[in-house]
């Protein structure tokens, strides 16, 4: 039994997440981890305030639309997991209108217009940051997200007889497929992340938090995986990232009712 697989194993034997509102507070801090890996500030306990109560904090109007249009796409993309319901590129789109609701611009190029608040597909090449490398051309990405969707709703098929640790890595290599198209003028990593996440929903395992605080490091393994066409370093980085923090709930959880046993994160 690998060390993954004996964590989850733990997790469940705890009944960690069968406690009263897990599954919502579990959500939240998703939400919060991924918008703060884009900037936003909002904490956890903010964005609970913001969620169930309405409760503005003291953030940029603009932060606060970026946690909750990501909220209402997680909603939508939970409700296409539980359902089955295939990946086409509209529903891909859709759920990219609803990450960029409120945040999203509009863009006006030599090849036309484009709105990143509807979820339209980018015009335009996009920098990868990287010595002056680029994501996909443009006039590529229609086609990839095609490809894409075909590829990610037969993966979809094959959950049910997958591991544990399997249904990660087909819900890590989205992530890392989609992220490497960048179909998008913004909002890219949100949606790998949710994508990411749907598929973990479907698969019925934990789903992962990228923490920020792993947020170097993290986008160093996706940069390193697609400029040398290694998607499994990113997997690495993923799989070893989930195994940490689902260890760190479990002590958390032994901690908070008084059981000191078990390694500590």
């Amino acid at each position: 039994m690998n060390k993954l697989e004996h964590l989850l194993n733990e997790y469940k034997s705890l009944g960690i997440g069968e406690q009263i509102d897990y599954g919502k507070f579990y959500l939240y801090s998703i939400i919060t981890h991924s918008t703060a890996i884009e900037g936003s500030t909002v904490s956890e306990v903010e964005n609970q305030l913001l969620f169930d109560d309405g409760i503005s904090p003291n953030r940029p109007i603009a932060e606060q639309l970026m946690n909750l249009d990501l909220k209402a796409a997680y909603a939508e993309a939970f409700r296409i997991a539980d359902a089955h319901r295939p990946m086409t590129v509209d529903v891909l789109c859709q759920l990219a209108a609803l990450v960029m609701k409120n945040t999203g611009a509009r863009y006006s190029t030599a090849l036309g217009e484009f709105d990143a608040a509807k979820g339209e597909l980018r015009r335009l090449n996009v920098s990868a940051g990287r010595g002056g490398a680029s994501y996909l051309a443009w006039q590529k990405v229609p086609r990839s997200v095609q490809d894409f969707c075909a590829w990610l709703d037969e993966a979809r098929q094959n959950l049910g007889g997958m591991t544990a640790e399997q249904i990660y890595a087909a819900s890590f290599e989205a992530h890392y497929q989609l992220a490497k198209i960048h179909p998008w003028a913004d909002g890219n990593g949100r949606m790998a992340r949710l994508l990411m996440n749907l598929v973990q929903r479907q698969g019925g395992v934990v789903l992962s938090i990228v923490k920020k605080e792993k947020r170097a490091e993290y986008i160093e393994s996706l940069a390193r995986a697609q400029d040398g066409e290694a998607p499994g370093i990113f997997l690495d980085f993923m799989l070893r990232h989930h195994a940490e923090n689902i260890q760190e709930q479990i002590w958390q959880y032994r901690r908070s009712t008084g059981d000191e046993s078990g390694d500590t994160p």
